[in-house]
């Protein structure tokens, strides 16, 4: 399989974000809450994501196709505040490096989990040694980076 750079250009940009993203998040929530934190950080993107579908004309989808979707592809929204909060909380309380090993680590066993069983409709891609391998690296990595 073929892995297009562009596209791992995209997602190291997204990791870079996130770890920003969540700094900024926590420093924002030692000042009005963590749970409120996610509520402005929602609300800002609402109107981010408004400007670009609507005045920019950026999207290149239909709203109008909301009701074809099945209904548990809308839990990415629960998910989403899940994930504001819990790496709002995260880095808070252990730091941005400790906690994005957390969050990567949790990322990358529930990815295999979701290529091995082809979740949600997406290709089956099956667990292999060598991802079991880097897992288990990854982990070790994981473990170092928590010592202080």
């Amino acid at each position: 399989m073929e892995i297009p750079a562009f596209a791992l250009i995209i997602a190291a940009a997204a990791g870079a974000a996130m770890a920003l993203q969540g700094s900024l998040n926590a420093a924002l929530g030692r000042i009005i809450g963590m749970l409120e934190t996610t509520f402005v950080v929602h609300i800002v993107g609402i109107f981010v994501i408004a400007t670009a579908l609507y005045l920019f004309r950026l999207g290149t989808g239909s709203l109008t196709l909301l009701k074809e979707a099945p209904w548990y592809t809308y839990l990415g929204g629960v998910l989403g505040v899940l994930i504001i909060f819990g790496v709002t909380v995260s880095i808070s309380r252990t730091g941005v490096a400790t906690a994005t090993t957390a969050i990567i680590t949790g990322q990358l066993i529930t990815a295999l989990i979701v290529d091995q069983c082809g979740l949600f409709g997406l290709d089956k891609i099956p667990f292999t040694l060598g991802k079991g391998l880097g897992l288990a690296l990854l982990a070790a990595g994981g473990y170092l980076m928590l010592s202080r």
